[in-house]
């Protein structure tokens, strides 16, 4: 609808009479307001409330139907979601209804109290007194309304379309709405309420149902699904089944119509950029780039490099220096000497000359002397390892020990690089081996080499299920695995020694850990001893070279990984595609309208659409109703309501009825000319007869009946 000004909307309102009513169409999905006599409303929105707070400040705002997408900026809306004033097509949230009918006035141009126009509002079938009650005491409290009429939205859309000739006087009403569907049957041109149906089924019920299906087939695409999405999809694939046994069949055929049954729904979606190779120039200019910054790096570290060798020279000069004065410096005045310069000895001098000069060679890449002869260096450097210890005083053995642990400590190391370079020479001629095998028959390779993964990995495998089921082939009785087929050898031995020492401590006085052999026994008994928990053997170390050699050569090859060998497998990670971003609708276009008609798929034990005929005839036949008359209702069916618009509707409601109408029945099945808008277009023109004026109620009236009166009120449509 185009945009009006407060103003323009002001003065709309005080151009019209007050002799003139205000008609309100209060559905449970949308509010409609306008001007009686008019052809269309002047106001349509949700009937929802929503009370979002700001993000900054927390200010609380109250807005009235579908809320703005711009205010997500500045407001959260995620946690007030919408509140409506119906319960199954009843109002009971009168505040709420305050909110909406507060907004409904002012855009309609009444922005003050009171509101100086009779009020022709809809209710539902057999709406309870309490709630009508509520009603009429809310427009004449708070908006001090002259006079109120209330009338069902069903039948107004009945009498409407029985004036443009689409349905006689003798016939039945379906509306099926947004939470409800009723059906009332009208005699003589008047609706007859003591034998109308309601059904709490309507379009809010599919909609919710197919968000469900939805998101159950497509769970990584919940967010997408919002409702007001789903309700968009609903209204434009879904459709009524005529037979809905044949067309699960035909789905679940999965046939070539099924197919262009199915609907796409593609979501937003951006495919992956392909990275193209880099040209040669651009391979040239990251080339020079390179080597620009090498060589800056190697600028600045030969320069580090000289700062720190001058450093070092400058420090090894003065210490030269100290020495050449402490040879010219008396006995006497040789403390004095120390006591300036902050050493303590000669020695602590020579010490520390040694130590720059190292380090002043390794600056310069110079090779040290000590390395070139270790053993002359070895022999200096431990003095007192050969010396006994009785010719040693207490601080010469301490000596002795540390230098024993430092020279104990060093050959360590240089065993083991010794036996790194021995590795690592023996790797170099093991992959010498095999490449020149791989180079000489490319595919007998390959295939000793898959054949030897096998292998390995079925030794690990097995080695790793003995060590946590112990399936060694041996069985108890009872068909499980002993304690003791489950341990090793290490921790077999280990069991023993533990056995023994506790059989051994319990003979007398406890003297373990007396002599030195006993830490010999503990150590063995100690689980950090056990070989298996050291880390992977030799298989699994083989195992990894032979993996890292196969996914050199063989793209296709995916390695087990500790799941795939105990009996699950990784997927394997592929890009998304186009296809991952698509919501097919398929079974889902009819399954959900079916609840119209079998509400006990969503756990509704109620009747269908096509039932509530058959029950709301079979209610006026008690009443007396001549058989003829009964029998003419089914051949004016008018179907109104929102829910009413899927295609196949009229069909299958007149199959459904056939099926529980005598055989030969006259049935017809009319669409309403508008059937969303005839309930107000049927209100607006009876509020412009002079029958209206006759049949409201007024303050007064309100005051003087009370709630007793509103129990007899019924409205007469007479257009």
């Amino acid at each position: 609808m185009p945009f009006i000004s407060k103003i323009q909307r002001q003065t709309d309102y005080n151009l019209i009479p007050p002799s003139c009513p205000i008609v309100i169409d209060n559905g449970a999905s949308y509010f409609r307001i306008g001007w009686a006599g008019e052809s269309e409303p002047r106001i349509i929105f949700r009937n929802i409330v929503q009370r979002p707070r700001h993000k900054i400040t927390g200010e609380t705002i109250t807005i009235v139907g579908d809320h703005d997408p711009a205010l997500l900026k500045y407001f959260d809306c995620t946690r007030s979601g919408p509140r409506s004033a119906f319960d199954n097509d009843v109002v009971f949230q009168f505040e709420i209804m305050e909110y909406i009918l507060d907004f409904a006035f002012d855009r309609l141009g009444a922005d003050e109290a009171p509101i100086n126009h009779p009020i022709l509002i809809t209710e539902c079938a057999c709406n309870p007194v309490h709630s009508r009650s509520k009603m009429a005491e809310l427009l004449f409290e708070t908006y001090g309304v002259p006079s109120i009429a209330f009338g069902v939205d069903a039948a107004f859309s009945y009498k409407y379309n029985q004036k443009l000739g689409n349905c006689d006087r003798n016939g039945l009403a379906i509306c099926s709405g947004f939470t409800t569907s009723h059906l009332i049957p009208f005699i003589n041109g008047e609706p007859v309420y003591e034998a109308c149906c309601r059904t709490n089924v309507g379009g809010y019920h599919v909609t919710n149902y197919l968000k469900q299906l939805l998101s159950l087939k497509y769970p990584h695409h919940m967010q997408r699904l919002t409702w007001e999405k789903v309700e968009d999809l609903k209204m434009e694939h879904c459709y009524i089944a005529l037979d809905y046994a044949s067309e699960v069949r035909l789905f679940q055929k999965g046939a070539k119509e099924a197919e262009e049954k199915t609907r796409c729904w593609q979501l937003p979606w951006t495919p992956q950029p392909v990275e193209e190779p880099p040209s040669e120039e651009e391979i040239a200019r990251k080339a020079a780039l390179k080597e620009r910054q090498g060589q800056r790096l190697r600028e600045m570290a030969e320069a580090k490099r000289s700062s720190k060798i001058n450093e070092l020279e400058n420090e090894l000069k003065g210490l030269e220096f100290l020495i050449h004065q402490l040879r010219q410096v008396n006995g006497n005045n040789v403390q004095s000497f120390f006591a300036e310069t902050g050493y303590v000895s000669k020695q602590e001098i020579e010490s520390a000359i040694v130590k720059v000069t190292q380090s002043l060679r390794k600056a310069k890449g110079e090779q040290d002397e000590v390395e070139e002869n270790p053993e002359v260096s070895n022999s200096e450097k431990y003095t007192l390892i050969d010396v006994p210890d009785n010719m040693l005083t207490p601080e010469q053995v301490k000596e002795k020990k540390r230098q024993l642990f430092l020279k104990t400590t060093s050959e360590g190391r240089q065993r083991a690089k010794q036996k790194r370079f021995e590795e690592e020479l023996e790797r170099e001629r093991r992959n010498k081996e095999d490449e020149q095998r791989r180079l000489e028959n490319p595919e007998l390779y390959l295939e000793q080499l898959r054949a030897k993964y096998k292998d390995l990995s079925e030794k690990v495998d097995q080695r790793k299920r003995q060590k946590t089921n112990g399936n060694n082939g041996n069985e108890n009785v009872s068909g499980g695995v002993g304690r003791g087929e489950r341990l090793n050898a290490a921790q077999k031995e280990r069991m023993r020694l533990l056995t023994t020492a506790a059989f051994d401590r319990g003979k007398g006085e406890d003297t373990f850990g007396i002599k030195d052999e006993d830490w010999q026994l503990y150590k063995k008994m100690s689980k950090d001893n056990d070989d298996e928990d050291e880390g992977p053997n030799e298989d699994e170390v083989e195992l990894a070279r032979v993996a890292s050699k196969l996914r050199e050569i063989d793209p296709s090859f995916f390695p087990k990984s500790d799941a795939s060998s105990s009996g699950t497998e990784h997927p394997r990670l592929r890009p998304l595609t186009k296809e991952d971003f698509q919501i097919l609708i398929g079974v889902e276009r009819f399954r959900c309208p079916e609840i119209l008609f079998n509400p006990n798929l969503i756990g509704i034990e109620q009747a269908g659409l096509d039932e509530m005929a058959g029950v709301s005839i079979r209610r006026l036949r008690s009443k007396s109703l001549s058989l003829e008359v009964s029998d003419g209702l089914t051949n004016s069916i008018l179907i109104m309501g929102g829910s009413c618009l899927y295609p196949g509707m009229s069909e299958r409601l007149e199959a459904g009825i056939r099926m529980i109408r005598p055989c030969g029945t006259a049935i017809r099945i009319i669409k309403a000319s508008d059937a969303v808008l005839d309930a107000w277009l049927g209100a607006a023109l009876f509020a412009s007869t002079v029958h209206f004026q006759r049949q409201v109620f007024n303050r007064t009236d309100y005051y003087e009946k009370g709630e007793d009166w509103l129990r007899r009120y019924q409205l007469k449509y007479t257009f």
